[in-house]
C-alpha cells in the first residue's frame, strides 16, 4: 500500500494520545505515504453537540501533529461546502490530484454504523481500501456489514492496535468536572485547553 494516502477524518475535540498513535500504527503497518488529518468543521452527524470552534480545533491539531512530516491536516472540510460527508470528501480529495489513491481510516464502530451514512456506496467506491482500526466494546457481525456491500469485501483491512480506552468525551468531562486528563493528551495540548479553559 505505499502509494496510498490514508484519510482519517473527524471533529478532533481535542485531538488525543489515543488518535495519535492509531493513525502511526495504520502508517507504518500499511506503509502509507502520509496521513491526512481531516478536521471536520460542522459535522452532520452531530448536529445537537456543543462542539468547540474550528480555529480551535486546528489550532490543537496542528500541536498534536508538529514535528512528524508524515502528518498533514487536510482542509477538505473546511474549504468546501457543507455537509460535510466522508464521500464528499474523497471526491473533494481526488479532484484535485486525479491519480492518487486513497485509503480511509475509521473505527469499528464506524464500520458498524456504516449501512446509516450517506451514500457508503460512493465512499467505497473512492477509496483503494478502507482500514479499520478496532476499539474496545465496538464488538459486532463484521459479516452482515459485508453482505449488505459486496465491494467493501475486497477493499477491507482490520488494524490490530493496542486498546487505548480514551476519548474527546471523557476528555472533555473530566476537564468540565476539574479531573485530571494529563497525558491523555500531547502536553502541548494540554497546556493550550487549560489556557483557553476549553470545556468548562
Amino acid at each position: 500500500m505505499a502509494d496510498l494516502i490514508g484519510v482519517f477524518g473527524g471533529t478532533f475535540d481535542p485531538p488525543h494520545v489515543g488518535h495519535l498513535i492509531l493513525a502511526e500504527q495504520a502508517r507504518a503497518e500499511f506503509r502509507l505515504k502520509k496521513i491526512l488529518w481531516v478536521v471536520s468543521g460542522i459535522p452532520p452527524h452531530k448536529p445537537n453537540r456543543n462542539i468547540s470552534p474550528l480555529d480551535q480545533r486546528l489550532a490543537m491539531v496542528e500541536l498534536a501533529i508538529e514535528g512528524n512530516p508524515d502528518f498533514e491536516i487536510c482542509r477538505a472540510d473546511i474549504d468546501r461546502d457543507p455537509p460535510y460527508y466522508a464521500h464528499g470528501t474523497l471526491a473533494w480529495l481526488k479532484k484535485r490530484n486525479q491519480d492518487q489513491k486513497y485509503a480511509y481510516l475509521m473505527g469499528g464502530d464506524s464500520l458498524r454504523d456504516l449501512p446509516t451514512w450517506d451514500q457508503p456506496e460512493s465512499l467505497i467506491a473512492q477509496c483503494e481500501r478502507i482500514i479499520v482500526m478496532q476499539r474496545p466494546n465496538a464488538g459486532f457481525d463484521i459479516e452482515a456489514v459485508l453482505e449488505q456491500f459486496p465491494a467493501l469485501r475486497a477493499k477491507l483491512v482490520l488494524l490490530d492496535v493496542p486498546r487505548i480506552e480514551i476519548s474527546g468525551q471523557v476528555i472533555r468531562q473530566r476537564a468540565r468536572s476539574g479531573g485530571t486528563y494529563r497525558y491523555f493528551v500531547p502536553e502541548s495540548i494540554y497546556a493550550y485547553i487549560e489556557k483557553h479553559q476549553l470545556y468548562r
